[in-house]
């Protein structure tokens, strides 16, 4: 019979699931093991030491081959989505301070980030494309951008994870049992972790920072969410940027 596609299901078999496509990477879910292909050996290199290197909970690595990293999923729930409230408890939130204090006080990696001038420049890549592409309005992308420029000021550097949504961090209860997806980790600025940690729930920002347990500079955090939101540094995928873009539009 033509025009008809057989399907078997068979008992035991994993459903695949697929976690992020896009032209830089390639993550698959099978079970409780994550499969990551990436086209970038080194940011796949990065990814395996800076877990290593982390004094926080991360996932184990089961094996590796070239461009291919197969991690075991960790337990416990996401602190959160991007565009939902948060259900985790105060608690929860100031472990995730307490882990993001912890990584920003061990020891630098090896590898430096992008530096000041890098994120300006990408930072105005991006919103030259939001004003050019029509997606927000001129002046919108402009005051952002704006108060965006008090976060890019000098910092010293520190052991940062570079991409620390919420959906990276996972707790149980107020335990944090593991943080994920360590390929943009770096010598960085500790104020972007704590600022992309709290993207779209500034209103946990208190629990967060009683958590991390050391002054901050409140502003700098807020307006660091204004650069995370409007432009990321090398190695964010253009899917990826378009999400923050369309959360850009509603948060601010």
């Amino acid at each position: 019979m033509t025009g008809v596609v057989g399907v078997v299901i068979m008992a035991g078999v994993e459903e695949v699931e697929v976690v992020v496509a896009h032209s830089e990477r390639v993550t698959l879910r099978v079970g409780d093991v994550f499969l990551k292909v990436d086209g970038d050996q080194a940011r796949m290199d990065v990814e395996v030491e800076a877990m290593a290197l982390a004094p926080t909970p991360t996932p184990e690595v089961l094996w590796r081959k070239p461009r291919v990293l197969a991690i075991a999923a960790v337990t416990g729930t996401a602190l959160g989505r991007l565009g939902e409230p948060s259900t985790a408890s105060p608690a929860a939130w100031g472990a995730a301070g307490a882990a993001v204090r912890e990584l920003h006080e061990a020891p630098l990696p090896p590898w430096s980030g992008p530096s000041r001038d890098e994120i300006a420049s990408h930072l105005d890549a991006e919103c030259e494309w939001l004003i050019t592409s029509g997606v927000l309005p001129t002046d919108l992308v402009t005051r952002n951008r704006e108060i965006a420029e008090a976060a890019l000021r000098p910092w010293t550097p520190v052991f940062t994870h570079g991409d620390l949504q919420i959906t990276h961090v996972f707790v149980d209860g107020d335990k944090v049992t593991g943080v994920i997806d360590w390929s943009e980790a770096s010598q960085g600025d500790a104020m972007f972790d704590l600022a992309t940690l709290t993207l779209g729930h500034e209103d946990r920002l208190g629990d967060l920072i009683a958590g991390y347990g050391a002054d901050v500079d409140l502003e700098v955090i807020r307006r660091g969410g204004r650069c995370e939101a409007w432009g990321r540094p090398a190695g964010w995928s253009s899917t990826a940027s378009t999400q923050t873009r369309q959360a850009a539009s509603s948060t601010y």
